[in-house]
């Protein structure tokens, strides 16, 4: 609706202020006209950005209360059934989704620059062999900066295309190799005769030349590709667009939504849901942990539920249920998965859960699937920025043109000692 305005009464003073909204939201610098406590305009105070939009951006819709999820406009659920997941990258990054010409022309695009420089395989070579590895992620990808000079010119759109198609091609080869890297295997190169799905999982799981490929499960890791492409402004995007802001090039902007998600309270949460489910161990304890939950007993958290965002259900649980279906149909019933349903079944009954909008999320299925495909824990988080990657992109790019975007720098409030004099060392 036009012209509708929130009206502030400063009942120190008496005196109201008619502040614009504006496409659901005031703007905080409006504040700035009502003097505050110091004499200057309010700020607004808001930690983690509870209720704050940093930005306005026309890549990805969630609407929490209702648990929709949209990429530019298209349903998640239509998006991951029909789409590949360079299709998904290509929708996100360009807006919508390409002819067959232009899928053809993106597709071999990037197959012509899946190859790394040798001196990268030399550079992961100098990583112990049990470094983490999302560690070797983030300093493989924050090198890549020097070895391509180019990427600071973000102000020439067809640059940019060339480090867009250069991240989304690579990325794959160096995750292929961390994965070897920490197994003691030599690097496999990338086949450009295959899909970008397929050449990954070739070169991760070659041995002697040969790897038979199943297609179930290329399938279900393309899905989860596709389902974690973009989640609007969560921690690592802004991560990207915060450091991006500065005009840095785009491996150094993606390297901080590296650093971002390598935290566990972002990018670990499905590797801590099988840690929770080999403290419950059985089926038959799955009452009693729940009910510890509960009490709060011994800091007893129930990993995999609940989402910042999502007030109902999550809608990419849903399809990866639907995805672990199809995986443990190939690979077999892990033990863990009857307690992991056993435990969605209790918590869904019960109204302790059900009232705090505590639903399975995305997480809760994802790493169960990974480790039937044979992926371990500390490498899951490696998949999760493979498939962020595009939304990062698209992110920063959004940013770059976005005329109201500044450098990013929040405002404070300082709470630390009012002014007074310098003691000498000797005095103190």
């Amino acid at each position: 609706m036009e012209n509708e305005t929130l009206t502030v009464v400063d009942n120190r003073t008496g005196r109201e202020y008619s502040l614009p909204i504006v496409d659901g939201a005031i703007r905080a610098p409006d504040l700035r006209q009502i003097a505050g406590p110091d004499g200057e305009g309010l700020v607004s105070f808001d930690p983690a950005y509870l209720n704050t939009a940093s930005c306005r951006s026309a890549i990805t819709y969630i609407d929490g209360d209702a648990g929709i999820l949209r990429y530019r406009g298209y349903p998640i659920e239509q998006v991951a059934e029909q789409a590949g997941f360079l299709e998904t990258a290509y929708l996100i990054l360009e807006g919508e989704l390409p002819t067959e010409d232009e899928l053809q022309r993106w597709t071999d695009d990037v197959r012509r620059h899946t190859y790394v420089h040798t001196n990268i395989e030399e550079f992961m070579a100098g990583f112990r062999y049990d470094a983490h590895p999302m560690g070797m992620l983030l300093g493989a990808v924050g090198a890549l900066s020097t070895f391509y000079p180019d990427a600071k010119h973000i102000s020439d759109p067809e640059n940019r295309y060339l480090q867009r198609v250069r991240l989304i091609a690579k990325l794959p080869t160096i995750a292929a190799f961390i994965f070897r890297h920490n197994r003691g295997l030599p690097y496999v190169l990338p086949r450009n005769d295959l899909g970008y799905i397929g050449n990954y999982v070739n070169m991760t799981f070659e041995i002697g030349g040969r790897h038979e490929p199943n297609p179930v499960l290329q399938r279900a890791l393309e899905i989860l590709f596709i389902l974690h492409a973009d989640h609007e402004q969560n921690c690592s995007t802004s991560a990207v667009r915060g450091v991006g802001s500065s005009h840095v090039d785009p491996f150094s902007a993606v390297s901080a939504g590296i650093a971002a998600l390598y935290g566990p309270l972002h990018g670990g949460a499905n590797e801590a849901v099988l840690n929770m489910l080999d403290v419950i161990g059985d089926v038959k304890n799955v009452p009693a942990f729940v009910e510890a939950v509960k009490d709060g007993s011994a800091g007893t958290r129930l990993m995999g539920f609940g989402h910042r965002v999502y007030k109902s259900y999550d809608p990419r649980a849903t399809l990866i249920k639907q995805v672990a279906d199809s995986v443990f149909a190939e690979t077999g019933v892990d033990p863990k998965l009857k307690i992991a349903l056993e435990l969605e079944r209790i918590a869904l009954e019960d109204d302790y859960f059900v009232s705090r909008k505590l639903y399975p999320n995305v997480d809760f299925y994802s790493g169960l699937i990974y480790k039937a495909m044979g992926y371990p824990a500390d490498y899951f988080t490696v998949l999760f920025a493979l498939g962020r990657l595009p939304g990062w992109i698209a992110q920063w790019e959004e940013m770059l043109n976005d005329p109201e975007q500044k450098i990013a720098r929040p405002r404070q409030l300082y709470t630390g000692s009012a002014e007074r004099p310098y003691v000498p060392l000797d005095r103190r």
